[in-house]
């Protein structure tokens, strides 16, 4: 066998260690060791991101952005009710962001070109617009799994570093970095829920309810520590033919991928039984609370990086992409915003009641808006009022961070169409991000083909905010 078949190229690395791979998340050694050098050492260990991510683009006229004055076909059925928080008018169906509105802002003008949901997806998760706006995984990777990568070498926590309930988002994914960049996955809705026909409005949960697949079953103990052992035979094959150490460092990665399952402080941070039955139905007993819950206690325990795939609210109205020829959008909202408004707010004083929320920083957006004027786009032959996509407004809710809260930044025209002060891109905000997080936007890393790239290709931090 020849040297360069085993150190250099990841199809001939993973194929050597396929049989000790967990793919559990993380990077690629060898892209990761850039990633971290060029990123730099001004990283903040103590700071994570809670990124809640509402597929489909909630409609920013229904939730952060309302126009009463509009006409009819614009302004919809609901009204704006006051905050604690002079100018920061909500929806009547969320009352509970009223007496919190000073511990979150709102970005009301930021705006992109690309209206597919996979293509809005990734230009707002990577800062790149997609050739296909329609393919399901990105070509780049999204800062999320950047975080994440980069954190979790750096972790002695014991906890995975990126966590989610979805593998990979629609329009997103790890790209370059490979798939071991990816989340350490959970699965929130047990399986007997799942299969009952569609009652309720949203996902009802039993007292018997625990995350899922963290608890290590003795047969699969038994099976990682046989891939252990296989691991470590390769130790003098190691030595004969990698001096750089890469293939050595690869085997640490999955050694901490077998801690992390048999760990005593994992198998606790996952454990939802350890809160109070009062703080639980604070949260709501449903999968949009009780994952909001395990999000803060993850957090507190030492993860970095948290996706919570929120698009899947309600059962009867799955996603926010409330088309005219899908669903009606206002008997939609009736069924999603309370649940959202309760399991949002939950977390966010959580957080601060917990002393968190320095370091703990809480996003709340979708990959685009909805058309301002209800039936307009692609719902040629709309059954119920509705609203299409809309890249050209959108809000977004962030919470904690030591940001600066209680204000709203930027303003739409009066129909909701576009932003007429403080236009914002979507790399502004993640600029934002990284700077919260510590990490050099402007660090290159390299592509598939070598080629240096910026972890961001433009964007400014938001100077309101932080």
């Amino acid at each position: 066998m020849k040297r360069t078949r085993l150190c250099h190229g990841p199809t001939s690395r993973r194929s050597l260690l396929k049989a000790g791979s967990l793919l559990l998340g993380g990077l690629g050694l060898p892209d990761l060791l850039r990633l971290r050098s060029a990123a730099g050492a001004r990283q903040r260990a103590d700071t994570a991101v809670i990124l809640l991510w509402l597929e489909g683009g909630p409609s920013h006229m229904e939730t952060y952005d309302m126009k009463p004055q509009a006409p009819q076909e614009y302004r919809g059925e609901f009204s704006p009710i006051k905050t604690n928080v002079s100018g920061m008018d909500v929806c009547e169906l969320l009352p509970r962001h009223c007496q919190l509105a000073d511990r979150m802002s709102l970005v009301r003008s930021i705006a992109h070109q690309v209206s597919d949901h996979p293509g809005a997806a990734g230009r707002f998760l990577t800062g790149r617009t997609p050739r296909n706006v329609s393919a399901l995984i990105s070509e780049y990777p999204t800062f999320d799994s950047i975080v994440g990568s980069l954190r979790e070498p750096t972790s002695r926590s014991g906890i995975p570093q990126f966590v989610s309930n979805r593998a990979q988002l629609k329009g997103g994914g790890t790209a370059y970095l490979g798939p071991t960049a990816g989340p350490f996955v959970v699965e929130f809705l047990p399986p007997h829920i799942a299969q009952l026909p569609i009652g309720p409005d949203f996902d009802p949960l039993d007292a018997q309810f625990e995350v899922a697949n963290i608890a290590l079953e003795e047969q699969v103990a038994t099976r990682l520590d046989d891939r252990m052992r296989m691991l470590r035979s390769f130790d003098q094959l190691r030595r004969d033919v990698d001096a750089n150490q890469q293939i050595a460092a690869s085997d640490r990665f999955h050694q901490r991928a077998v801690q992390l399952l048999s760990s005593t402080a994992t198998r606790d941070a996952f454990d939802l039984t350890q809160e109070s039955d009062r703080l639980r139905d604070r949260y709501g007993r449903n999968t949009l609370g009780q994952s909001a819950l395990l999000a803060r206690r993850l957090v507190e325990s030492g993860c970095s990086m948290i996706t919570l795939d929120w698009g899947r609210v309600s059962r009867k109205y799955p996603t926010w992409d409330d088309h005219g020829d899908a669903h009606h959008i206002f008997k939609a909202m009736k069924s999603r915003l309370p649940i959202y408004d309760q399991a949002l707010t939950a977390l966010i004083e959580d957080v601060y009641q917990r002393g968190l929320d320095q370091q703990v920083l809480i996003i709340a957006t979708g990959e685009f808006g909805r058309t301002p004027k209800v039936n307009m786009g692609r719902a040629k032959t709309p059954i119920w009022p509705g609203r299409d996509h809309w890249p050209g407004a959108m809000s977004l809710l962030v919470s904690g961070g030591g940001w600066n809260m209680g204000q709203v930044i930027g303003q739409t025209n009066q129909q909701g169409e576009y932003p007429v002060e403080r236009p914002l891109d979507p790399n502004d905000f993640v600029a934002t991000v990284y700077r919260f997080l510590g990490i050099n936007p402007e660090a290159m890393i390299l592509d598939r083909r070598g080629r240096p790239l910026p972890l961001l290709p433009s964007g400014e931090p938001i100077r309101e905010l932080s």
